[in-house]
C-alpha cells in the first residue's frame, strides 16, 4: 500500500505545517551562516606572446611575427579569441580561452610548445619570446577616461602623468597608476657626423650617454614618491 502524502497532509495538517516551518528555518539559518565571498578568485585562462624587435616597424612585425604567431597558437584546443598588438619593436598576442576548456598550466605550456616549433620561421633578429600568463586578479579594476578641449594631446597627457596620477597614488589602497593612450614625451637628438668626427666621439656614445642621464632623470623624479 503506497502512502499518498497529499492526501495524508490533508487529512492532519499540523505534522505537515510543522514539518514546513522547520525547514523553512533551517533553511534561513543555515544561508544567513553560509560563508559568501564577495571578490572570488577567477581563473580565466589567458596568455600572452610578447616578442620584441629592436628597430622594427609595426608592419615589418605583423607579417614576419605576429601573424605566424597567430597561426600557430589559434589551431589550439579551446582556443577562443586572439588579440594582437603591434607597435614599433613590438608585437603582443593575447590568447583567451574558454573557461573550463582547459587548465590554465596545460594552456601555458601549449602555447609555449607552438611558440618553439616556429622560433626557426621568425626573424633571427628578435629578442626571445617571452610566453607568461595573464593573472585576472592583477588587471586594473577602475579605468576612467579623461578628455578637455582646452588641452592638446601632449598637455593632457603630461598633466595625467604629473598630477593626476601623482595623486591617485598616495591614495591608501591604490597599487599601481597606469595611463593608456595619448602620447609620451621624447626628446631628439640630431647629429652632425662631422663634429662627431672631429671630436672623436661616435654615435652609440652619445646613446648610452642620453640612456644614463636619462635613468638619472627618472630615478630622480620617482623618488619622492617612495
Amino acid at each position: 500500500m503506497r502512502l499518498n502524502v497529499s492526501a495524508w497532509s490533508i487529512r492532519r495538517p499540523i505534522p505537515a505545517v510543522v514539518a514546513f516551518a522547520v525547514l523553512t528555518i533551517l533553511g534561513l539559518v543555515s544561508f544567513r551562516s553560509m560563508s559568501i565571498t564577495r571578490f572570488p578568485n577567477i581563473d580565466i585562462p589567458i596568455v600572452q606572446v610578447l616578442i620584441t624587435q629592436s628597430g622594427a616597424a609595426p608592419s615589418e612585425l605583423e607579417s614576419q611575427v605576429t601573424k605566424k604567431v597567430e597561426d600557430a597558437v589559434a589551431s589550439l584546443n579551446g582556443v577562443w579569441h586572439l588579440i594582437s598588438t603591434v607597435t614599433d619593436g613590438s608585437s603582443s598576442t593575447i590568447v583567451q580561452f574558454s573557461v573550463g576548456s582547459v587548465d590554465i598550466d596545460r594552456a601555458l605550456n601549449d602555447v609555449k610548445d607552438q611558440i618553439a616549433k616556429i622560433r626557426s620561421d621568425l626573424p633571427r633578429s628578435i629578442d626571445e619570446p617571452i610566453v607568461n600568463r595573464v593573472d585576472i586578479e592583477g588587471l586594473p579594476i577602475v579605468t576612467y577616461a579623461a578628455s578637455t578641449p582646452g588641452l592638446s594631446v601632449e598637455q593632457l597627457s603630461w598633466f595625467i602623468d604629473d598630477s593626476v596620477a601623482r595623486d591617485l597614488q598616495s591614495i591608501r589602497g591604490v597599487g599601481e597608476v597606469k595611463r593608456s593612450g595619448g602620447v609620451d614625451r621624447e626628446v631628439r637628438v640630431s647629429l652632425d657626423p662631422e663634429k662627431l668626427l672631429a671630436l672623436g666621439v661616435t654615435a652609440a656614445a652619445v646613446n648610452e650617454q642620453v640612456r644614463a642621464d636619462n635613468a638619472v632623470f627618472i630615478f630622480r623624479r620617482r623618488r619622492p614618491n617612495h
